[in-house]
């Protein structure tokens, strides 16, 4: 970009939508915490055309940019200019799309989409000077006053759906956690072929019966690893080993399997069909490995005696179920836990045995 006179110019492309002219031109990552700004959290919602920024969600933003300076991808800001601007098109006929947009150097450039986005391209900056270099597409709109601004918001954030966490763990290739999902539900015994890749809740007439990001949660509880902690192969092959051997010990998950039972009668039966009993064996599984890292797999093997009906609801309900309704609350998870741990001969922690305590009440 460059400064000619009193106009910022942008190299960019002319279009139209709804008869309104619009612009999309690059701009350098250093120069567009400078040119762009958001409304200050002391104006009134009414009087904003955007949500206020939410500082807790900036530097996430900033570190995904600092830590992957050669792979990241960063979507296009849009913005309002508040006064008028000038488009000069390339040819003398003065009908190409592509020329030169002149902004007054006097204008507020008011972004409606991707304040967030802008203040981590600021702090990212700090840390990485030579992102400065980078551009980010940016959608430039003429601002019509502040109830056209305040649509543009909501239009564009109207039909924004986030996707599923099974989705988002199928596609992420930089998450160890995400990566670890992805080898269980192809070669675990236990997963293969009953894993639902998409979708982090199961259909009444879906064939499977555990989803990618039940996998995701419950192996890294197995593993006591956080989020973005790195997972090494022999951890991968451990939890490989312990999720077999636990599909072993509950019949049911190898009859649906095999086809003999469907997926939808074991989930409106029992709760061992449910994410809340996997994520439950995981943080188990950990206290297991962690007490007997060479015989956990014989303690396993109590796992055949527990009754998983949800008829049971003297066991069940208050630990996996509320009302007689699955529950996925922590609290349900782990008193859950607390009854695996106790069938395959674990004690309980002094934190479990006050949970249990308060359930009682």
């Amino acid at each position: 970009m460059e400064q000619q006179g009193y106009f910022h110019t942008f190299p960019a492309v002319q279009g139209v939508q709804a008869g309104r002219p619009f612009y999309i031109a690059m701009c350098p990552l250093r120069l567009a915490p400078r040119l762009f700004v958001f409304d200050g959290d002391e104006v009134p919602p009414e009087m904003r055309a955007q949500r206020t920024l939410n500082r807790a969600r900036v530097p996430e933003i900033a570190e995904y940019l600092v830590t992957h300076p050669d792979s990241y991808i960063l979507s296009a800001l849009t913005a309002s200019v508040s006064g008028p601007v000038q488009f000069q098109p390339l040819d003398d006929t003065r009908q190409s799309s592509l020329g030169l947009l002149q902004i007054p150097m006097d204008a507020s450039i008011l972004i409606n989409d991707g304040q967030h986005r802008r203040a981590a391209i600021e702090e990212a900056i700090k840390q990485r000077p030579e992102l400065g270099q980078d551009n980010v597409p940016v959608l430039f709109f003429v601002d019509e006053g502040l109830k056209r601004s305040q649509q543009m918001f909501a239009d564009l954030n109207k039909y924004a759906v986030r996707p599923s966490y099974s989705l988002s763990t199928l596609y992420d290739h930089r998450d160890s956690g995400s990566d670890l999902a992805r080898f269980l539900a192809g070669n675990c015994l236990t997963f293969k072929g009953l894993t639902e890749m998409e979708k982090s809740t199961i259909s009444n007439r879906s064939t499977k019966l555990f989803t990618l990001s039940g996998i995701k949660h419950a192996s890294r509880a197995l593993l006591q690893k956080q989020p973005k902690a790195l997972i090494t192969t022999e951890e991968k092959m451990l939890a490989k080993e312990f999720w077999e051997a636990v599909g072993e010990q509950i019949p049911d998950w190898g009859r649906a399997r095999a086809r003999e039972i469907s997926t939808a009668e074991l989930r409106q039966e029992f709760v061992h069909a449910h994410g809340v009993t996997l994520h439950a064996m995981g943080l188990a599984g950990a206290a297991l490995l962690a007490a007997q890292p060479k015989n956990w797999r014989v303690r396993l093997k109590a796992l055949r005696g527990v009754d998983w009906s949800r008829s049971n609801a003297d066991l069940w309900e208050g630990r996996a179920m509320v009302h007689g309704r699955i529950s996925k609350a922590s609290t349900s998870v782990q008193l859950s836990a607390n009854h695996i741990k106790q069938t395959i001969g674990l004690k309980l922690t002094p934190e479990d045995e006050a949970l249990e305590a308060q359930a009682q009440r």
